[in-house]
């Protein structure tokens, strides 16, 4: 069917065509009478697909590629939407009344009525409507004496679902449900539905989580088939198998990780040799051993793309019978490895490097508390009699730590050199209680010892990308490429009022001017405003089968190999690299074939469902971040100016949480908004709103069915820092 579609665009494309009825075409191209109706069939698929139309006189023509456009479109809460074409950098902008009542991430398209000139988007209609993105919807059930809506959770849906009272499924007033979608919304109708499920009510402990599980669809069980695998897989590690392997079970390795971490994939080695250069190996647990090419569980972890971390729980790649056994690196247990070996100089420059099959056996598991505690230790000797007592049992072993941190200090020294990006962009922590109820929202403190496995983790990361690359290997590279001029261009517009500039040429774009920004505005009030405005200029990064370098880490090679337990283009390119040293570096051209068509395939995969576990991720955040500051409504903060809309202020206070101040809630004065320079300015009284600004707010509004946390300015209180 493919082929004949094809034939058919093949032919209506070339110059010499011109527009012919059914029957014209099917003469032109030799179709026997037996298969004219499937023919015409074909035409009718390309009809609806908008890769082709009939005119006024019934022939049939190609759809002009230039005025129309095919792509999904994004909706926003308030109406309009954007269309993302494929291929295409820019975005179509399209007006809430001309969506043609499509939902948010539907495929539709999109007729061209004004082409773009410089930064503005172009503008169109949705003309048709091809894909729906979603037939079920999660939301709050409203029930009536003969009727009921359901409220979607997700507001970018754009319409409220009626519900009759036949479809009700018992449903109660404010129980959290999954409608069915039954029709569509159109021609200023609302949607109608049925309840297919009852999550629960909305004050239930761990709904709210799980209507996001059941928004995103996300694979909260393991099939049997696959737990039935897991528990089959032999733990024990054969004497054959230790023979093939690189025997380290001798060498001081540790595991560092946050202190409810289960999930144990990587384990580090540090010494200085005898030339003075220090030997690093990066050690990461062999998971495709266990976890076979074709087998249930490596189709599982393809579909799953990555494990997905919300608040109270975990929807892992792999089962726990893998994650958090023999796949998880436990200390005082023999682990198979993959290992990278590393000799790095003073410079922080490798100068040899390995991969190997190995056994290794964690000495301690540590924390990045205690591994922090020592190194204050070392480096400064001031700790408390309490601290030093927590670490008296790790005193064997702080020559070892001493050398790590020497070796840290090293590679970020490096790595800030050649122009890598400290984006200060604060993560949140949110402590819930035992029913899972956010009770705190704080800043996440990153330490020293966070970055010391950071820094080992990336240069272990690019030797592996680099070897593989140089073998031209079928391969999955993290990319991030260079950020495009015009939104350069839009940064420098806001920096200029600040004193700064990104110095670049088109042919020449360094993240060094970037790194040097961000150097001058540290210990600033502007510091986290400046980072959070070129974390949005950069692209996002991705998977891909090619390597193009990652900008924000400003190195040329990079791939993902340090978490194979819960990233699967880790446990992809770990096969690859087992099946190179297992042929000795030497594979036939049918594999080669095999593994780089999917490597393109894996790669897109997992890119997509990176973007849905961020999507969850940030969403379940916001949940909690709401819930926390549904008993503060009234209650008076200090905050930062974090962004400004033509339809607001975002404000972000000290513990992370962020607020709308909506024009509304600003007094009666009229505000101007200023693009370029990303002001609000009053009308009359000249009153100036800036990103950076430090103001005082009110809360007044914390809802968590809506994700939404709402402020006011204090009024008289407006100090510009």
């Amino acid at each position: 069917m493919k082929d004949k579609k094809e034939k058919i665009l093949g032919l209506m494309s070339e110059e010499s065509y011109v527009p012919m009825k059914a029957k014209e075409l099917a003469t032109l191209m030799c179709v026997p009478k037996e298969s004219y109706a499937e023919f015409v069939d074909i035409l009718k698929e390309l009809v609806a697909e908008y890769k082709i139309r009939a005119n006024k006189k019934g022939k049939y023509i190609l759809v002009d590629n230039i005025k129309y456009k095919r792509g999904i479109i994004r909706i926003n809460e308030r109406g309009f939407g954007f269309v993302k074409v494929e291929g295409e950098e820019k975005e179509i902008y399209v007006s809430g009344r001309h969506t043609h009542n499509a939902i948010n991430e539907d495929e539709v398209i999109v007729e061209i009525t004004t082409e773009s000139a410089g930064e503005n988007h172009s503008e169109g209609i949705v003309v048709k409507i091809l894909k729906h993105a979603k037939d079920t919807i999660v939301g709050m059930f409203e029930p009536s004496r003969n009727f009921g809506f359901v409220v979607p959770d997700d507001k970018r849906f754009g319409t409220d679902i009626f519900i009759s009272k036949k479809n009700f499924l018992n449903a109660k007033k404010k129980d959290k449900v999954v409608v069915k979608i039954t029709k569509y919304p159109e021609h200023g109708k609302k949607a109608e539905g049925k309840i297919i499920e009852i999550i629960g009510s909305v004050d239930m402990a761990g709904v709210d989580m799980l209507s996001l599980i059941k928004e995103y669809d996300l694979p909260n069980e393991f099939p049997q088939s696959v737990l039935d695998e897991a528990r089959g897989i032999d733990c024990t590690i054969s004497r054959d198998e230790v023979k093939k392997r690189y025997d380290l079970r001798d060498k001081i390795f540790f595991t560092i990780d946050g202190e409810d971490a289960k999930d144990l994939d990587d384990a580090v080695f540090v010494e200085k040799n005898e030339s003075g250069n220090y030997n690093l190996i990066v050690s990461i647990a062999d998971v495709s051993h266990y976890v076979k090419e074709g087998s249930e569980l490596d189709k599982e972890a393809i579909l799953r793309g990555t494990s997905i971390y919300m608040m109270d729980r975990v929807i892992p790649m792999l089962p726990k019978e893998l994650s958090n056994g023999i796949c998880s690196l436990n200390a005082k247990e023999d682990r198979l490895a993959l290992s990278v070996f590393m000799e790095i100089n003073n410079a922080g420059k490798v100068v040899s490097s390995d991969i190997k099959k190995s056994i290794i056996n964690v000495k301690e598991r540590m924390s990045y508390t205690d591994v922090f505690k020592i190194i204050n230790y070392i480096e400064e000797q001031k700790l408390s009699k309490e601290e030093l007592e927590s670490i008296q049992k790790y005193m064997p072993y702080i020559n070892n730590f001493a050398v790590m941190a020497e070796l840290a200090h090293i590679l970020r020294d490096k790595r800030h050199k050649d122009g890598a990006l400290d984006l200060d962009v604060p993560e949140s922590k949110i402590i819930l209680d035992e029913n899972g109820i956010a009770i705190d929202v704080k800043k996440y403190e990153i330490n020293f010892a966070n970055e010391l496995i950071e820094q080992f983790m990336l240069i272990a990361n690019e030797v592996v990308a680099e070897k593989f690359y140089w073998l031209e290997a079928p391969f999955i590279y993290r990319i991030h490429e260079n950020p495009d001029t015009d939104k350069i261009d839009e940064l420098n517009k806001f920096l200029f009022n600040l004193g700064y500039k990104i110095k670049y040429n088109k042919d020449n774009i360094h993240p060094k001017s970037f790194a040097e920004v961000l150097e001058q505005t540290k210990g600033k009030p502007e510091e986290r405003v400046v980072s959070n405005l070129i974390l949005r200029t950069l692209k996002v990064a991705r998977y891909e089968a090619t390597n193009k370098g990652h900008f924000g880490i400003a190195s040329k090679y990079y791939c993902h190999f340090t978490s194979p337990i819960r990233r699967y283009p880790d446990l992809y390119i770990h096969r690859i690299i087992s099946k190179y040293i297992e042929n000795n570096y030497n594979l036939k051209e049918s594999l080669l074939n095999k593994y780089s068509e999917q490597a393109v395939r894996y790669a897109d995969r997992s890119s997509e469902r990176e973007k849905i576990a961020q999507k969850v991720e940030r969403e379940s955040e916001d949940i909690k971040k709401a819930e926390y500051m549904q008993d503060k409504v009234g209650e008076v903060y200090n905050g930062i100016i974090s962004s400004i809309t033509s339809f607001g202020i975002f404000v972000e206070l000290e513990n992370t949480v962020e607020g709308l101040i909506r024009f509304e809630n600003l007094g009666s004065e009229y505000f101007i908004y200023d693009s370029d320079r990303k002001l609000l300015i009053g009308e009359h009284t000249k009153v100036i709103y800036k990103i950076g600004q430090c103001i005082k707010i009110r809360v007044t509004e914390a809802n968590k069915n809506l994700r939404r946390v709402s402020f006011e300015v204090v009024a008289d209180i407006n100090e510009g820092k």
